[in-house]
């Protein structure tokens, strides 16, 4: 995902409303681009507030910034210039972060971040895309620097087996029948998913576009059960898919990263595991949630 978004960016240069703002992370991999615009692709080096400062600025002078790191750097460590900076003065910017939940787990808890979506979901009016394909993002990442507003779009080194095109709109990608409990997969988490509830009544419904969530095709699909998953803090749709809901019974599982501080290294997989996002983990959940209904 992270080389589709550098060449994906550094075609946009073309634009000369476009810069791109970078704190050291991924300067090596827009070094030709900084050598072609050096004007536009400006590295402040290792100064994550001074980066949103400068995205900032040059939205008020009607650039469009594309402003880039690791989610902890970019989201947790500069939340209050992306209040102050962006939101405050009324500009936007499209941020795009790598790392996603525990992507770099073997780099310890600095550069673990299952809170960012939250974080941004504090803000008004943000659009946050969530791929689960490299060949989603060229597309997402257009229509967000094409966009007026601010946009969040987190990369992830976890993927699915194929690409879902569309702005974020719901898209069954398992129809279970009438009746069925409606999954709803955010992102690189559909195909654990699909592989936990193969051969339960479970209709599942994929997104790469959280925010705002699709909730037109929410209630148009869903029954008495729904199911959230997603690959960040558990819990973080909750608010939207309930309100969405609220004139109608429903019982809703969020499934994701939890809350508890694990003070573990590993691996990617590991993380998806000890969180119970892994196909057998998501089944249990699942499996308890149904059999709970009955």
């Amino acid at each position: 995902m992270r080389e589709a978004f550098v060449d994906t960016a550094t075609r946009f240069l073309d634009d000369p409303r476009t810069t791109i703002v970078l704190a050291d992370i991924s300067a090596a991999a827009f070094a030709p681009a900084a050598a072609r615009y050096p004007d536009r692709v400006l590295n402040v080096g290792i100064r994550e507030q001074l980066m949103i400062g400068v995205a900032g600025g040059l939205a008020l002078t009607g650039q469009r910034p594309i402003v880039h790191s690791y989610a902890p750097f970019l989201v947790e460590r500069t939340y209050e210039q992306i209040k102050l900076d962006l939101d405050h003065q009324g500009v936007g910017a499209v941020l795009v972060s790598i790392g996603a939940s525990y992507d770099r787990a073997a780099a310890g808890r600095t550069h673990l971040s299952p809170a960012d979506v939250s974080l941004i979901d504090t803000l008004h009016g943000w659009t946050v895309h969530v791929p689960g394909h490299p060949d989603e993002v060229p597309e997402l990442l257009r229509r967000a620097v094409c966009g007026q507003g601010s946009a969040y779009l987190r990369l992830s080194t976890q993927v699915n087996t194929r690409a879902y095109a569309g702005d974020g709109e719901l898209v069954v990608v398992r129809d279970a029948g009438a009746g069925a409990a409606l999954l709803v997969a955010v992102g690189p988490v559909l195909d654990a998913a699909l592989a936990a509830v193969a051969d339960r009544p479970v209709t599942v419904a994929y997104t790469h576009r959280p925010r705002p969530f699709d909730t037109a095709g929410l209630r148009a699909l869903a029954g008495t059960e729904v199911i959230l998953v997603e690959p960040y803090l558990a819990g973080t749709s909750t608010r939207v898919v309930s309100a969405a809901l609220a004139d109608r019974p429903h019982r809703l599982l969020s499934l994701g990263v939890g809350r508890a501080e694990l003070r573990r290294y590993g691996s990617p997989e590991d993380h998806q595991r000890w969180h119970g996002l892994d196909p057998a983990g998501l089944r249990r959940s699942v499996d308890g949630f149904l059999q709970s209904a009955s």
